[in-house]
């Protein structure tokens, strides 16, 4: 029987979640493109087989990503960016980046592929931004099924953080069977708790500074859940497990919190071993004031998490890399559309293509 090869391009890829969950649900990403050359930066380790074009998508034709892809493409997936709908943000309605919502449609209409997902944000679907999600789904009218925008956590798909996005799905009803949302609540699954996602990574041994990133090794004796052990490297190496340090009276306050239970000064959450991790946050680049996102703080250790423990709770696998600085590795996966919910997502969508 010959393997059918459905060709996809990801929008606004940033590090990659969405190519990630695509590569796993067995979708070829042909092409990825993106603004932001910090949050792209490891693209070229993680995804060696797929072209990496930095551009700004609204200025870009639907021609281009034809063939930057090099060929037709059956798919379009892509997350635009979310901080002018997001609910803990300004929802700054002149927010210049609220308008790549209308593009992402826009080169859906131009490059006719035989379905789209795109991810945002809850806040996209609020009454005060949805007329920017109806405009870009009208320029699809007569030519996709769209489903009404749903909103999906991804522990519902088997992640151990609950991360609720919306996302708008579409097929070309002349080259798809038909969708229904119900096809997506078969998929749901139970979620992993926080001691499946990290209690493996205890005490790992650091092996040393290899182009930039601080490499591990995982502790034997240490059996890894099944969620942890689908996520282990073969070679037990893994880069971004470097520590916070806190002051003494930052460890304090961090000892005496209980899991489950919010700090009052910093607004840290203290994770619970037996429950899941709330939605990481990104933080902003450079450009917008630098800001740090809050993490969560590690069950039983008075530190926040590291990158590695943030990855394996956003369902990264541990040969993942991410940024060699912590600041911007938090930010890409804080940004990043968890895999495991993508890839449940883009395997109910491959059943409607073939």
């Amino acid at each position: 029987m010959t393997k059918v090869e459905f060709k996809i391009a990801d929008f606004f890829t940033g590090c990659g979640g969405f190519s990630l969950g695509a590569k796993q649900a067995r979708f070829s990403v042909r092409s990825a493109f993106d603004i932001d050359p910090i949050l792209t930066f490891s693209h070229a380790r993680n995804f060696r087989q797929t072209p990496l074009a930095i551009a700004d998508l609204s200025e870009i034709s639907g021609n281009r990503v034809i063939e930057t892809a090099g060929c037709r493409l059956d798919g379009v997936i892509g997350g635009p960016p979310c901080q002018g709908f997001s609910s803990i943000g300004k929802r700054d309605a002149s927010d210049p980046r609220r308008s790549l919502v209308h593009h992402f449609f826009r080169l859906v209409s131009e490059v006719r592929p035989r379905f789209f997902v795109m991810e945002n944000v809850a806040g996209l679907a609020f009454r005060d931004s949805r007329p920017v999600l109806d405009a870009g789904i009208e320029l699809l009218r007569g030519k996709y099924q769209v489903l009404q925008p749903i909103v999906f956590d991804a522990a519902d798909f088997g992640a151990p953080t609950s991360r609720k996005r919306v996302f708008v799905i579409g097929v070309d009803p002349s080259r798809a069977k038909t969708l229904d949302l119900m096809d997506f609540e078969d998929a749901k699954c139970a979620a992993p708790t926080v001691q499946d996602a990290i209690r493996d990574l205890a005490s790992p041994k650091f092996v040393g500074e290899h182009s930039g990133f601080d490499t591990w090794r995982l502790k034997g004796g240490i059996r890894p859940s099944t969620y942890a052990a689908a996520l282990r490297s073969k070679t037990g190496l893994f880069t971004g497990n470097q520590a916070t340090i806190h002051s003494p009276s930052v460890i304090k306050r961090f000892q005496s919190l209980r899991p489950g239970t919010t700090d009052k000064v910093g607004r840290h959450f203290r994770l619970d071993w037996e429950g899941l991790c709330p939605t990481l946050r990104a933080g902003t680049g450079s450009a917008n004031g630098s800001y740090q996102s809050v993490r969560p703080i590690h069950p039983s250790e008075p530190r926040v998490i590291t990158v590695r423990e943030a990855a394996r709770l956003q369902g990264f696998p541990d040969s993942f890399q991410f940024h060699p600085t912590i600041w911007h590795s938090f930010r890409m996966i804080g940004n990043s559309v968890c895999p495991i919910q993508a890839r449940a997502i883009l395997d109910v969508v491959r059943t409607k293509l073939v």
